[in-house]
């Protein structure tokens, strides 16, 4: 075998999917087809503890939206799943410097500048709320970036915490509200 053989086979390691083989029996199916794709070592004893500890810290902030980003990318992707997981949330959202309030405000008013990313703010304006955020401060911080941002990013924004607050009103049975912006 060559040296290019060798560092080959060494770069297809397969992943198991996010929950596979845990203790608390989660696990997806990922295609056989992800298994070829180069998954540059994700697979050390380092890289899945980082990863299980992104996983814990994902739950506690994103709970099921988050799980299914990362699902989402188990036939296509599983490498980019996985840094998500370990490098994301296992090694900066778990840092101490901030809690996980300022951590969410912090997100929703990059991701609001960026523009382009609003699936992820769904995720985030969930997670915002997940952590005890209310919905005033995320209109708020909306309201706040449009001054560094501009009024058509600050307006994609708010529409989709509208979005984000309605679906929740919706599963809780509740009636939204009328300025949607009260309660979590």
């Amino acid at each position: 075998m060559t040296r290019n053989e060798t560092t080959s086979t060494a770069r297809t390691a397969t992943i198991s999917p996010v929950g596979a083989g845990r203790a608390d029996g989660a696990a997806s199916a990922a295609p056989a087809a992800a298994a070829a794709v180069p998954q540059d070592d994700i697979n050390t004893p380092e890289a899945l503890a980082r990863r299980d500890r992104g996983l814990e810290v994902m739950r506690m902030i994103d709970g099921e939206q988050g799980r299914a980003v990362i699902e989402s990318l188990a036939d296509i992707s599983p490498a980019l799943g996985h840094h998500i997981l370990a490098y994301g949330f296992g090694d900066v959202y778990s840092r101490p410097g901030l809690d996980a309030r300022s951590r969410q405000l912090v997100t929703l008013g990059m991701l609001a500048a960026l523009g382009g990313c609003e699936p992820q703010l769904k995720v985030h304006i969930g997670a915002a709320l997940n952590v005890g955020i209310t919905r005033e401060e995320i209109v708020e911080a909306f309201l706040h970036a449009s001054g560094y941002c501009g009024f058509p990013r600050a307006l994609n924004a708010t529409f989709v915490a509208r979005e984000v607050f309605r679906e929740r009103d919706a599963q809780a049975g509740a009636a939204p509200e009328a300025t949607g912006t009260t309660g979590a």
